[in-house]
C-alpha cells in the first residue's frame, strides 16, 4: 500500500511538472470613452500683417533715431526723412518715371477698393446664411455641421474683408507717398528745408505697430525702393505649422488647435484658417527629403493672456482632424496583422482566442473598434511569440 501511495504520487507530481504552464500576458479592457486624432508638429509665430516701409526714390536719407520696438501710429509718426538731393531727380526720366509710379499707385488703391467691396458682399451673403441656417437649426430643420460649415465660411469671409481693408490703407499710403515723391521731381514746386534749398520728404509709418526691424539706421545715399523698416503690430500674430502632405490632407479650415510649449502657462486656443494649396520640399534632420505643407492658425486667446509671445517664436501645434465622445477603443499595442487583416487576441475563460477585427480612426496610442469586439472584452496587449489560439494565459 505504501508503494502504491508513493507511485501515485510520483505520477501527479510528473504531471504537474510537465503540465504546460499558463503565459503571463498584459491584458487591457476596450472602453467606450472620448477619442481624438490629432496632427502634432513644430510652429513658428508671425505677426500678420507685416509691413516694409521702402524708399519711393532716390536721395539722401537722414539718420533714423527710432530703435526697434518702438511703438509708431499711422500718418502721424515720422519715420525718417530723405533729402532729394540727386540732380537727376529733376530731368524727364526721372520725372516720367515719378508719374508712372503715381499711375501705378492709384490703380492699385482702385484695385483695393474694388477687393474691398467684394470681400463685404460676400462677407453679407455669409452673415444672411448663416442667420438662416440658425433659424432652421432652432426648428431642427438643418443639422449642427451645417451650421458649422456656415459659421466658418463667415469667419473666413470676416478675415478677407480685415485683409482687404487693410491693403486699402497700405495702397492709400503708398498713393501718398508716391504723389509726395513727384512734388520733389518737379523743380517749380520744391519746397526749403531749413533755408539750405534742398528738397525734402518726410516718411510716414503706414499703420499703427511697433518697429520690428530696422534695415538702414544710419545717413546714406540710398536708391529707390531700398527698405528701411519693418513695422507690425506684436499682438496680432497667427502660427504657420509646416506638416507632412499626408497629414496636411486631413486637416481642415476650422479644426481646432492647442499650442503648447510656448513659454507660458497652460496651452493655447487656436483654429486653423488656411491650408496652403502649394507644397514645399524641405529636409529633415535626417537629411531626409520630405513634402510638407504650410497650416495656418489663428490663435484665439485673447493678446492679454499671450503678452510674451512675440513674433518668430517657436510653439508645439496639435490639430484635432477627428473627434468623437463615444468610441468603442483599445491600445494600439493590441493589435497585429495577419494576411493583411487586423487581428488581437481576447481572453475568454483562461484561454487566449484569437479574433479578426475592423479599425477606424487610430491616434497612435488607441484604437477605434468597429467590428470584432465588444464593450468589457479584454484583450492582450503586446503579445509575444508565446501567445496562440487557444492557449492558456494569465493575467501578469
Amino acid at each position: 500500500m505504501f508503494w502504491f501511495v508513493a507511485l501515485a504520487l510520483f505520477v501527479i507530481a510528473g504531471f504537474v511538472a510537465l503540465r504546460p504552464r499558463p503565459v503571463l500576458v498584459d491584458v487591457a479592457v476596450a472602453t467606450i470613452r472620448p477619442m481624438d486624432v490629432r496632427v502634432e508638429e513644430d510652429g513658428r509665430t508671425r505677426i500678420r500683417e507685416r509691413y516694409v516701409v521702402s524708399t519711393p526714390l532716390t536721395g539722401r536719407l537722414l539718420r533714423v533715431t527710432f530703435d526697434v520696438g518702438d511703438p509708431v501710429w499711422a500718418d502721424k509718426t515720422v519715420l525718417t526723412r530723405m533729402e532729394a538731393t540727386d540732380p537727376s531727380l529733376l530731368d524727364p526720366r526721372a520725372v516720367a518715371q515719378a508719374e508712372a509710379r503715381v499711375r501705378a499707385a492709384e490703380r492699385k488703391h482702385e484695385a483695393a477698393k474694388s477687393s474691398l467691396l467684394s470681400a463685404e458682399s460676400a462677407l453679407n451673403f455669409a452673415e444672411s446664411e448663416m442667420g438662416r441656417v440658425r433659424q432652421m437649426l432652432a426648428k431642427n430643420a438643418a443639422s449642427q455641421s451645417e451650421f458649422a460649415e456656415k459659421e466658418l465660411e463667415f469667419r473666413q469671409r470676416t478675415e478677407e474683408v480685415r485683409v482687404a481693408g487693410f491693403s486699402v490703407d497700405i495702397a492709400k499710403y503708398e498713393l501718398e507717398l508716391e504723389r509726395a515723391a513727384l512734388l520733389l521731381t518737379d523743380p517749380s514746386q520744391k519746397k526749403q528745408s531749413g533755408g539750405n534749398g534742398e528738397m525734402e520728404l518726410m516718411i510716414k509709418a503706414p499703420i499703427d505697430g511697433r518697429i520690428l526691424r530696422i534695415y538702414q539706421e544710419s545717413a546714406a545715399v540710398v536708391t529707390a525702393g531700398s527698405p528701411l523698416m519693418d513695422i507690425g503690430d506684436p499682438t496680432d500674430l497667427e502660427v504657420v505649422a509646416d506638416v507632412l502632405s499626408r497629414d496636411a490632407v486631413r486637416v481642415s479650415a476650422g479644426d481646432p488647435v492647442r499650442l503648447k510649449h510656448w513659454g507660458g502657462e497652460g496651452p493655447l486656443n487656436g483654429r486653423v484658417r488656411l491650408v496652403e494649396p502649394s507644397g514645399f520640399t524641405k529636409l529633415s534632420a535626417l537629411g531626409v527629403e520630405e513634402q510638407r505643407v504650410n497650416v495656418i492658425v489663428d490663435i484665439l486667446d485673447p493678446p492679454e493672456t499671450r503678452h510674451q509671445l512675440g513674433d518668430g517664436f517657436r510653439v508645439d501645434c496639435e490639430i484635432v482632424v477627428w473627434e468623437s465622445d463615444r468610441v468603442l477603443q483599445i491600445p494600439t499595442s493590441a493589435l497585429f496583422r495577419v494576411d493583411g487583416d487586423w487581428h488581437v487576441f481576447t481572453i475568454e475563460g483562461s484561454r487566449a482566442v484569437r479574433k479578426r477585427i475592423e479599425i477606424g480612426y487610430n491616434n497612435g496610442r488607441t484604437a477605434q473598434v468597429v467590428d470584432g469586439v465588444d464593450e468589457s472584452s479584454r484583450v492582450i496587449t503586446h503579445p509575444s511569440d508565446s501567445v496562440e489560439d487557444g492557449v492558456a494565459v494569465t493575467e501578469r
